[in-house]
């Protein structure tokens, strides 16, 4: 073997063997109760659910909080990358790896207890007067198709609490993942609103980048069943999620 020819070997060797020790790159938004920061710290339910994973697989990882534009990009463009916690929807469907569910949300309709409103069908919510929804949340397009004319729509999520609280609307729209986060700036509880009926039900996963290597995700995959069997994800659960059903999709 040729001087030129054994350089080329030992540098195709040393970057083999530095890819495999640079482990994952794990990203995440910030969000209550998935991820936020706390006095300096990452906290939530995702969180812990990947730290946990992490320690139970082995693997090299750091968490990375950052805007969902720019994870998602990385999270397609780069290899070893894993973005929790991801809707898994047909257009996603072949653009990543998935692992989960780690989070399976229930979008409903919520009244104040007070109004002692009772709603079981998009036509009791189109006659129980103004329904607030954030213009920019995929719920609210769904609903513009379908024509309620009681649809008020609003800039911000917070927006959309604060008149609720001061009972401008009758109804809002919130995942039940959300829920405490959600009321707490405007000091409501969840024991303060009253559910209405489901709107629809979202998945959340880890989504790994195709350049991932698969035995990777297999494993995560693997340890998250065993989560599930030793009752340490349902443990985190009740920990963030206290007010939440655990849903029959992640027992």
């Amino acid at each position: 073997m040729g001087p030129l020819r054994r350089y080329g070997v030992l540098l195709l060797v040393s970057l083999l063997c530095a890819h495999a020790n640079a482990g994952l790159r794990i990203l995440t938004e910030p969000g209550p109760p998935t991820a936020f920061m706390q006095d300096g710290e990452l906290q939530g339910f995702g969180v812990d659910v990947v730290r946990e994973l992490i320690t139970r697989t082995g693997s090299q990882a750091q968490i990375e909080m950052m805007p969902w534009t720019r994870a998602y990009t990385i999270a397609q463009r780069d290899p070893d990358v894993a973005l929790f916690a991801m809707m898994r929807t047909p257009d996603r469907e072949k653009r990543f790896q998935w692992v989960g569910p780690i989070l399976h949300g229930k979008v409903r309709f919520y009244s104040l207890k007070s109004r002692n409103l009772q709603v079981d069908s998009i036509e009791d919510v189109a006659a129980s007067g103004p329904l607030a929804v954030p213009k920019q949340w995929y719920s609210y397009e769904v609903l513009k198709e379908q024509g309620l004319q009681n649809l008020y729509g609003v800039p911000t999520p917070e927006t959309m609490v604060t008149i609720f609280a001061h009972g401008r609307v009758n109804l809002i729209l919130l995942e039940d993942i959300l829920l405490r986060d959600m009321l707490a700036p405007a000091e409501l509880a969840p024991a303060d609103v009253q559910p209405q009926m489901v709107f629809m039900e979202s998945s959340y996963y880890i989504a790994f980048s195709l350049d991932t290597d698969p035995a990777i995700v297999t494993a995560w995959q693997r340890e998250l069943a065993e989560m599930r069997r030793d009752g340490s994800f349902s443990a985190i659960f009740r920990q963030w999620l206290p007010d939440v059903e655990l849903p029959e999709a992640l027992r």
